[in-house]
C-alpha cells in the first residue's frame, strides 16, 4: 500500500522507524509545522520531520490539514492509507473518507476508555493500573472509529506520564504493523466501541498541576506522576511557587491540617493530605533546578507547622 503519515512527536517516531524499515512504503509525511523554541527563540523540527528528512522522504507542514489546498495536494499524492500517530490535529471527513483502507490511529488508551488528547496522563491520574495501545479506523468523531487491534499495558507504580509513554511508543508500532499486515491479508474487520463505556482524556492546561492537599494521599501522588514532565504539579510556600517532581504516600495518617508540613526527614518534606502524609522527594523552587526535599527544607530553613497550599503572592 501507499501509505501517508501524519505524526509529530516522539512518541510516533517508533511507528513511522517500523513502517521504514519494514519496507512499506511510505510516500510522504505530514507533521506541524516548525516552532521557535527555547530562549534563543530557535526554530526546531518535530521529530517526525527530523526521521523523514534522515531518509529523504517528502514532508508536508499545513498550518491546518483542513485546508483546501492541501487536501487537493493530498488527493494527488493518492495514498491508498493514511497513519496517524499523535499528529496534533483534527482529521477532517474530506481525509477520513480519502483513502480506500482509511485512516489507521495508533491511539494510547484501550478504546473505547480515554478518547482525546492525554490517554496517558489521565490514566495516570485516575490511578489505572492497566492502559495500552489501540488501533482504530477514524471516523468524524473523536477516538470513536471501529477498532482493529489493542494490546494492554500495565501501568507501574514508578511510571511517570513520560516514562509511560516511552514504554507504550514502541509497542504501538508493534500494533500497527500487526494490524496492517492484518488488514492487507483481509484477516481483519473493526469492531464498533462501546459508547457507554467511553471516556474522555481533556488536554492537559497548565492549571491541572496544582496540588490539592484536602484529596486523598494516593491521589496527590497520581497528579504528581501523571503531570511529569508537563506541566509539572505544584503548590505554593510562602506565596512562591514550588514544582514537585517526586512524592510517595507514606502509611502514617495525617494528625495535621492539610497541606502543613509535619516532619523534615533525610527523605524530604513530610506534608498532611486527607488521610494520610506525603513525603516531597523531589522539588523545585522557582528558577532554581530541581533539589531533594531535605536541601530546600534546609536552604530555605523551612519549619515543621508550615502550610503550603493557597495561592501567589502579588509582588
Amino acid at each position: 500500500m501507499r501509505l501517508v503519515f501524519m505524526g509529530t512527536p516522539d512518541f510516533a517516531v517508533p511507528s513511522f522507524k517500523a513502517l521504514v524499515d519494514g519496507g512499506w512504503d511510505v510516500v510522504a509525511v505530514v507533521t506541524q509545522p516548525d516552532r521557535r523554541r527555547g530562549r534563543g527563540q530557535k526554530v526546531s523540527y518535530s521529530p517526525v520531520k527530523e526521521f523523514a528528512l534522515e531518509h529523504s522522504i517528502p514532508v508536508l507542514q499545513p498550518a491546518r490539514v483542513s485546508n483546501n489546498d492541501f487536501i487537493q495536494e493530498l488527493k494527488e499524492i493518492n495514498p491508498d492509507a493514511i497513519i496517524v500517530v499523535a499528529f496534533g490535529q483534527i482529521i477532517p471527513p474530506e481525509i477520513v473518507h480519502m483513502p480506500p483502507h482509511g485512516c489507521i490511529n495508533v491511539h494510547a488508551s484501550l478504546l473505547p476508555k480515554y478518547r482525546g488528547a492525554a490517554p496517558i496522563h489521565h490514566a495516570i491520574i485516575d490511578g489505572c493500573r492497566e492502559t495500552g495501545i489501540t488501533t482504530m479506523l477514524i471516523d468524524e468523531g473523536c477516538d470513536t472509529g471501529g477498532i482493529l487491534l489493542k494490546e494492554a499495558v500495565p501501568i507501574l507504580e514508578s511510571d511517570t506520564a513520560g516514562s509511560l509513554e516511552k514504554r507504550l511508543a514502541p509497542i504501538g508500532a508493534k500494533v500497527l504493523l500487526e494490524t496492517l499486515d492484518k488488514l492487507t491479508q483481509g484477516e481483519l474487520e473493526p469492531v464498533a466501541q462501546d459508547d457507554a463505556a467511553a471516556s474522555y482524556a481533556h488536554k492537559l492546561k497548565r492549571d491541572i498541576g496544582k496540588i490539592d492537599w484536602s484529596c486523598r494521599g494516593q491521589a496527590v501522588v497520581n497528579l504528581v506522576r501523571g503531570v511529569s514532565p508537563w506541566p509539572g504539579a505544584y503548590t505554593f510556600h510562602r506565596g512562591q511557587m514550588l514544582k514537585v517532581w517526586e512524592a510517595s504516600a507514606q502509611d502514617q495518617s495525617a494528625p495535621e491540617a492539610s497541606g502543613t508540613i509535619t516532619d523534615i526527614t533525610d527523605d524530604g518534606l513530610c506534608v498532611a493530605a486527607d488521610d494520610r502524609l506525603i513525603c516531597l522527594h523531589v522539588v523545585q523552587p522557582p528558577n532554581r533546578p530541581r533539589i531533594s526535599g531535605r536541601d530546600y527544607a534546609n536552604g530555605y530553613h523551612v519549619e515543621v507547622g508550615e502550610v503550603l497550599g493557597g495561592e501567589p503572592n502579588e509582588s
